[in-house]
């Protein structure tokens, strides 16, 4: 079950499209859907959960608690929605593509896509571009 939950005012629109489209990509990579938890939070928040779990000093835009037990894939996934409205602007892209690309890149790392060496974040985008590409929004 994936479960969308906010810190601060944001709503994420299209939610029934976008779990379907984590499951598809989630049964598309050999696994199975669990419990996925999204919390959406402020920069101050995701901060607070860097420093406290991972002893990072360090903004961020996303943070992932995996608990995949073989091929069930579950956790929880940490998402700063003030790191992806800057990172869209960044990056030249909007927000709502900036931040379907971040939903998807921690489900990625459940089914064990790395992003740490220059090789894994080639291949990790490769997957994101892929995956987004499987989204279908009405």
């Amino acid at each position: 079950m994936i479960e969308f939950h906010s810190q601060n005012d944001f709503i994420l629109d299209h939610q029934s499209e976008i779990r379907n489209w984590i499951s598809k990509v989630v049964v598309d990579e050999g696994y199975e859907l669990g419990d996925v938890n999204y919390v959406f939070c402020s920069d101050e928040y995701l901060h607070e959960i860097n420093l406290k779990f991972l002893e990072h000093d360090t903004y961020t835009d996303i943070i992932s608690f995996d608990y995949t037990m073989g091929k069930m894939i579950g956790g929880e996934i940490y998402i700063s929605t003030d790191r992806v409205k800057d990172n869209a602007t960044d990056f030249g892209t909007s927000f709502e593509s900036e931040l379907h690309r971040v939903i998807i890149h921690g489900i990625l790392h459940y089914c064990g896509y790395k992003d740490k060496s220059e090789e894994e974040g080639v291949k990790m985008r490769e997957m994101e571009d892929l995956s987004l590409k499987k989204l279908l929004l009405n």
